[in-house]
């Protein structure tokens, strides 16, 4: 049987250059950076390294990049570490319906503590209006955070221009780029972003690593209490071979990044024509540049998607109906609600995500495999068989 993976927005492998350059730090080069003895100054100089790859493709200076456990822990410390340092001026926050559980859970959390969360609309593909950005601003509100491209959906924000709009009205943005580092480019200069989290997996790094770019003089509180570690920003003893992964990974990413990005592109679109051929099948998100190169999310009508990733999953198929931080939840897509979608239709989607190792030869089998499977689910759902009995489109 085939095997193809297209959940490359859950997770990626780790690239063999990127294992190569982790494993000396798991065997002989393990001194704990925060010593004085030499094969300390040997991980302290590694880990200078990968700071510094990492800010030359965010185009941020090095010691604005701070390394955390994961995207999740990125995202909670930009929020709860504004929210903190900046109470006394505003307990307003800002964010979108579609944010990631990450940022979603982090403000629905401080709403519980005194803060005044805003969450805006989408439109049908995904977008948020920026005259709604502008109008929610007011003179309590400390912080905008707002992805930059949907984990689900694949929407790429316009994000210069929100940035534009918080720095006019002087309002710190942060951006969860979790999935757009390594698939777009990303400048925080050119793009007015204060805070961007960053996670190693989805970009052939290494799990448990990720980071938090922090504009050079933005006050913001600590998450993690302890020692000096991360110029006293972030405490514990760092993951030497994480942290080395990380810049090699990010380094790889972006010198590859126009290749990478037409060819993903390529695929996308001739998965997308040949799935939207089955009928009654929806796209989730715009075409076209403002979606991610690799993303594709549709809806099968009068099915459930758990049904489609177990016969997926028969044949070899490696695909999500959503995120895959809640992949073992019953409800229906919060994203694909937000676009307007209802329940029944909402239960029936398929997120394929694609990456490094797919090929036209994957979408082919994709494209094989998945219509007999749609077929069969519908002629087995009550909903298709009233929707055939109605005759109504």
């Amino acid at each position: 049987m085939k095997n193809v993976y297209m959940d490359y927005s859950a997770t990626t492998y780790v690239k063999p250059e990127v294992l190569e350059e982790m494993l000396p730090y798991f065997t002989e080069k393990f001194g704990n950076p925060s010593s004085f003895y030499g094969i300390s100054r040997e991980t302290k100089r590694a880990i200078d390294k990968a700071r510094e790859q990492i800010a030359n493709s965010l185009n941020c200076l090095p010691e604005e990049v701070y390394f955390t456990g994961g995207g999740s822990e990125a995202d909670n410390w930009a929020i709860k570490g504004i929210a903190s340092a900046h109470k006394n001026k505003g307990n307003h926050i800002i964010t979108t319906k579609i944010e990631h559980h990450a940022v979603l859970h982090t403000c629905q959390y401080l709403e519980k503590n005194g803060f005044d969360v805003t969450y805006l609309d989408v439109n049908e593909e995904g977008f948020i209006s920026l005259e709604d950005l502008a109008n929610a601003i007011t003179d309590k509100t400390i912080l905008v955070s707002i992805m930059f491209a949907n984990n689900e959906i694949g929407t790429i924000q316009p994000i210069k221009e929100i940035g534009e709009i918080c720095r006019e009205k002087k309002v710190y943005f942060h951006t969860d780029a979790v999935q757009a580092v390594g698939n777009v480019p990303v400048d925080v200069k050119g793009l007015n972003i204060d805070m961007l989290s960053l996670a190693g997996h989805k970009i052939y790094g290494p799990k448990g690593i990720g980071v938090l770019y922090i504009k050079k003089g933005i006050k913001i509180d600590n998450l993690i209490h302890g020692g000096g570690q991360e110029r006293n920003r972030r405490a514990g003893t760092e993951n030497i071979a994480a942290i080395v992964g990380l810049g090699k990974a990010v380094e790889l990413a972006n010198d590859h990044l126009e290749e990478h990005m037409e060819r993903l592109t390529v695929l996308r679109e001739k998965l997308i024509d040949g799935l939207l051929e089955i009928p009654y099948t929806r796209l989730n998100g715009p075409r076209g540049d403002k979606r991610l190169p690799g993303n594709v999310n549709v809806c099968f009508r009068f099915i459930e998607g758990e049904s489609i990733l177990l016969s997926l999953d028969f044949k070899g198929v490696c695909a999500s109906s959503g995120s895959a931080c809640t992949s073992g939840s019953l409800d229906p897509s919060h994203v694909l609600l937000s676009i307007g979608l209802p329940h029944e239709i909402a239960h029936g989607s398929l997120r394929l995500s694609m990456g490094e190792g797919s090929t036209e030869e994957d979408v082919d089998y994709v494209l094989e495999v998945v219509p007999p499977i749609i077929e069969r689910l519908r002629n087995m759902s009550p909903l298709w068989d009233d929707f055939l009995k109605k005759g109504d489109n």
